[in-house]
């Protein structure tokens, strides 16, 4: 039977709170936007901010263990649909490399073993560090500039999704009053190719990652978020590489410990 991606998305978040052994409750209504003025759409993506991403997260690591807690050896890519081009290059691959900044682009930053901090680095844009690695990624709403120089990063345009497909490009609900609940959903272009896995496993500078995430509470009253990422590359995949990683809200900022990847 084959997924869309909606369908797809809603099948990964039941199969994470199913595992933490919760069940999805009301959205509480914390970190929502502040209601509209008056009639019309907030003007911002932040004040029109459907679920609340910012503050500090854990990964938690619940799938593909083996591949994401340690670096597998050259040549153990199972999992990932890589065409003759794409393996060739992975089994090249040289583990006095190990620790790259290569396994730190936006394609697999966020399967790493790692701690985010979310923040708004301006109104309509969300910013993510890691700690692994030292990363930082800008979620940009409503940009229209020119791309610039291909990075490990690239070029991130984001959106709220709510249901119904109303709300979308960072708009209020119609009708005015607060957001309701939705996803972020990220695409992101104009990278310079990097390693979805640390064992040196390809994705190119043709390479595009969509991503949508997901914030559901606990009963515990702990947090979460999933996030689904699709990874299209006509270059070194024969088809979508499609995975879900799991964040859990810290407390505070005292796990947060950066340290750099090797250039």
């Amino acid at each position: 039977m084959t997924f869309g991606m909606p369908a797809l998305r809603q099948a990964v978040v039941l199969l994470a709170v199913l595992a933490s052994g919760t069940a999805v409750a009301a959205q509480d209504g914390r970190g929502r936007g502040a209601p509209p003025g008056g009639r019309g759409a907030p003007a911002t993506a932040q004040a029109a901010a459907p679920i609340d991403l910012t503050g500090y997260w854990v990964a938690v690591v619940n799938e593909d263990w083996r591949w994401r807690m340690v670096t597998p050896p050259p040549g153990d890519f199972p999992g990932i649909p890589l065409n003759p081009a794409g393996q060739t290059l992975a089994q090249s691959w040289d583990p006095a490399t190990d620790g790259s900044c290569q396994a730190f682009g936006a394609a697999a930053l966020l399967r790493m073993p790692t701690r985010l901090r979310v923040t708004w680095a301006d109104e309509n844009t969300l910013q993510i560090e890691t700690d692994n690695g030292r990363q930082t990624r800008l979620l940009r709403f409503g940009d229209s500039q020119a791309p610039g120089t291909a990075s490990l990063q690239g070029r991130s345009r984001a959106e709220w999704l709510r249901p119904g497909g109303r709300g979308r490009g960072g708009r209020g609900p119609r009708g005015g009053g607060p957001p309701a609940g939705g996803t972020l959903q990220v695409v992101t272009t104009n990278l310079s190719g990097g390693w979805l896995r640390r064992n040196g496993v390809p994705y190119s500078a043709a390479a595009t990652v969509t991503e949508y995430f997901d914030r559901f509470p606990a009963p515990d009253d702990r947090e979460w978020f999933v996030v689904t990422t699709v990874v299209e590359d006509p270059t070194y995949l024969r088809n979508r590489f499609v995975t879900s990683s799991h964040f859990r809200r810290e407390p505070d900022d005292s796990g947060w410990t950066p340290r750099p990847c090797r250039s």
